[in-house]
């Protein structure tokens, strides 16, 4: 009986520990290290707030702008609906979660939220119902957001028109449908406090931290989660999947993040979308080029890269270091394929706009070279691409990729998602069609 007891309290010692070890982790930007303090206390320039010129514009302006930096759009507009007015599907192990109206529109949307109701939301995940939000909505990211910002937010989306768009009910299963179960999430990771300059850094670096984790928030697409799916700034930007799609490594390792990108490729990446020679965004990344990155000033992107430059290396063993020579000119060399429907349909569908080198002969954003997803062996983002297509306002114009999911059965995509990756990546990928059908499943719509 004795030892039993001995066994059963090191087991309760041994949990103990570990929930410590979720809960106590480190914040987004703990990494960091030095003496952060308070933003009015801080005697460089404020990192928070617009570009200087915008300093004088209205506050609609000004919160257009950052509304924009926050990227609110893409998350609160459903495909060929309103701007903001919410409905869009997030598909989660545990059910749907459906993104709210945040028009100003009083019965479905926000009209009737005071200025402490929405502060309230943006920092500590309460609407003004007094309902506890979920995390989906990056409250604890926001929460470093000011209140002079959040405000402004506010001002540009009450200038909207307003939208009567009820939001869909959500499905999650019990015990997830228990929106009070937040409330014990938000004490252990949910700080509640504005952001903290740190004066041993450049304020070029500090405004680049304000708008990677007060405003655009990074970590919730490339930061894995914890058991409690909240962000594990252990692995911090090491990488992710979001809404069925991987979102990568953007630590300073040189194989597997973006440690051996140049400043001008990384900048070009956020700001339009691709990077010569490093690929092309899609998904919800390019979706957050298309919404929010590429609207910020050339200042703001800068800022950005110069934050990313002091994330520390965290290795994706899974991911080789992309293959950057094109592939052989002639579809005749190359790899050997042992299932030759992938490159039948890689011939039929593909290779008009891709090439057989994997430089397109059409359009750069379609050059496959150097990509980090042709150069990952889960080939998951290939496979996405395929399936849904990539529809993309583009900086310089439109971007389009036709969806082929109608047109091929999950055996035939996982086939040309395994050609792809062998003819033009590091290391090929073994996708199944169980694979794809999951990827179907996953996607948000």
């Amino acid at each position: 009986m004795k030892k039993l007891l001995i066994v059963l309290i090191l087991l309760v010692l041994a949990g103990a520990a570990f929930a410590g070890w979720i809960v106590f982790g480190p914040g987004p930007l703990d990494f960091t290290g030095g003496s952060p303090v308070a933003l009015a206390d801080y005697k460089g320039p404020d990192p928070s707030g617009v570009p200087a010129s915008l300093k004088t514009a209205s506050p609609v302006a000004r919160g257009e702008y950052l509304a924009r930096a926050a990227d609110c759009e893409a998350c609160h507009t459903v495909k060929g609906g309103a701007s903001f007015a919410g409905g869009l599907a997030f598909k989660l192990p545990f059910g749907t979660l459906y993104a709210p109206n945040i028009t100003p529109d009083r019965e479905t949307g926000i009209g009737n939220w005071s200025d402490a109701d929405f502060l309230n939301a943006v920092h500590k995940g309460i609407a003004r119902d007094g309902t506890r939000l979920y995390p989906a909505f990056p409250y604890a990211a926001y929460t470093m957001m000011s209140d002079a910002d959040a405000l402004a937010i506010k001002a540009f989306l009450f200038s909207l028109p307003a939208v009567h768009a009820p939001t869909p009910p959500n499905t999650f299963a019990f015990p997830f449908n228990q929106r009070w179960l937040m409330v014990f999430w938000s004490a252990f990771f949910n700080a509640d406090h504005r952001f903290m300059p740190h004066p041993d850094r450049s304020p070029e670096w500090n405004r680049g931290a304000y708008l990677a984790e007060a405003m655009a928030h990074c970590g919730d697409c490339h930061t894995p989660r914890n058991l409690m799916q909240a962000l594990d700034n252990r692995r911090k930007f090491a990488g992710a999947v979001a809404s069925g799609w991987k979102a990568y490594d953007i630590t300073q390792d040189k194989e597997s993040g973006i440690g051996g990108w140049g400043d001008d490729s990384l900048a070009a990446f956020l700001a339009t979308g691709h990077a010569q020679g490093y690929g092309t965004a899609s998904g919800p990344m390019g979706e957050a080029v298309d919404k929010s990155l590429m609207h910020l000033v050339p200042q703001d992107i800068k800022a950005l890269v110069a934050y990313l430059r002091t994330v520390p290396a965290v290795s994706d063993p899974a991911l080789p270091a992309p293959k950057t020579a094109p592939a052989p000119a002639s579809h005749r060399e190359g790899v050997a394929v042992a299932d030759a429907r992938g490159k039948a349909i890689f011939a039929g569908a593909c290779a008009g706009c891709h090439g057989w080198t994997g430089q397109s002969p059409v359009l750069t954003y379609a050059t496959f070279t150097g990509g980090r997803a042709v150069n990952d062996p889960g080939a998951r983002n290939v496979a996405q691409a395929i399936v849904w297509g990539v529809t993309r306002e583009g900086a310089n114009g439109p971007v389009v990729m036709p969806a082929f999911g109608q047109a091929y059965s999950d055996v035939e995509i996982a086939a040309v998602a395994n050609y792809v990756t062998a003819r033009f990546g590091a290391a090929p990928s073994s996708l199944t069609a169980r694979q794809v059908a999951q990827i179907r499943q996953q996607a948000a719509q």
